[in-house]
């Protein structure tokens, strides 16, 4: 994976090379919960910035673009109906606008005349007793910047035509039953909500000049995602002297991010269809990596796309 973002970096330089400053090459890392997307991205910053490739490495993490809690509690609040916005998670629960800001100066941040630091944000998921607040403080990153590692759950996710919607919402979901969203309190037009929502992420994506995809198999797209999310806060709490959620608030927990996957996911490699029903390309195409893993995290394949 390292050889690959070596790779991409230097197709981005060489791209670049008639300009002064050479902007970061940003990747998006996207992968379900519980499969290492946030471990791995650790991990290729490390590597990266050691030697031999003594790289400038930032890490934005989706997660810390969740409104602050006042936001989230007034966004449940004003929408009582849709399960979906009921605590942080799905698209509409991040603050677009400063993801948006923060994207386009860490896209200029090598630009001459440009200001020397940025702070990013950082989002505590310990406060108001697991709400999650925004941190009066996060890291402060300064220029040059050769990479910018942006992962999340849902990165690189795009909306779907109305139709589609209602289509995939009639369909079984593959391996949890006929009528999950029924079972689970989730109405089409909740699921519509938050496909509206999506639209104005799209501007993030269209940054990205590269893509990493973390993903389970195809005959078992979502049941793994509960194994491994329980996983990762059993082993949380066996660190922490036993705090975090129980077994049934993880799977509820996860239940809430199906959706995103059935809807919206198959987008990282397809893209969207514009308002004329043009089909999209997402920017990365042809500069993708896809990592599949299965039950135990091991790798089963990789491709690119």
């Amino acid at each position: 994976m390292v050889d690959y973002v070596l790779a991409e970096l230097r197709i981005h330089r060489a791209r670049h090379d008639s300009q002064s400053a050479v902007p970061p090459l940003i990747i998006g890392v996207q992968g379900p919960q519980g499969s290492g997307k946030t471990y791995l991205t650790s991990i290729l910053r490390d590597v990266l910035q050691e030697p031999p490739h003594n790289l400038s490495v930032a890490v934005l993490s989706l997660d810390d673009l969740y409104l602050p809690h006042e936001g989230l509690v007034n966004l449940a609040t004003s929408h009582p109906d849709n399960a979906l916005l009921r605590g942080r998670g799905q698209p509409g629960t991040h603050d677009v606008p400063l993801g948006t800001e923060l994207l386009n100066k860490l896209k200029r941040i090598n630009s001459p005349g440009v200001a020397n630091e940025l702070e990013l944000p950082s989002f505590d998921k310990s406060l108001f007793d697991g709400e999650g607040d925004r941190a009066s403080h996060g890291p402060i990153v300064r220029p040059p910047i050769d990479v910018v590692l942006f992962e999340g759950w849902c990165v690189g996710f795009y909306p779907i035509p109305q139709a589609e919607v209602e289509r995939r919402y009639a369909q079984p979901v593959r391996g949890l039953g006929d009528d999950f969203f029924e079972r689970r309190g989730y109405r089409l037009e909740d699921v519509l909500d938050v496909n509206e929502r999506l639209k104005s992420y799209v501007s993030w994506w269209d940054l990205f000049d590269a893509f990493i995809q973390i993903r389970p198999p195809e005959e078992h797209p979502y049941s793994y995602i509960y194994k491994w999310r329980l996983q990762q806060e059993h082993h949380m709490k066996a660190r922490n002297g036993g705090k975090g959620m129980s077994d049934e608030q993880v799977e509820k927990f996860v239940d809430r991010y199906i959706p995103g996957y059935v809807f919206f996911g198959d987008g990282v490699v397809s893209g969207y269809e514009d308002a004329s029903g043009k089909r999209i390309s997402p920017p990365w195409t042809g500069h993708g990596l896809q990592v599949q893993i299965g039950e135990h995290r091991e790798v089963l394949h990789v491709g690119r796309f």
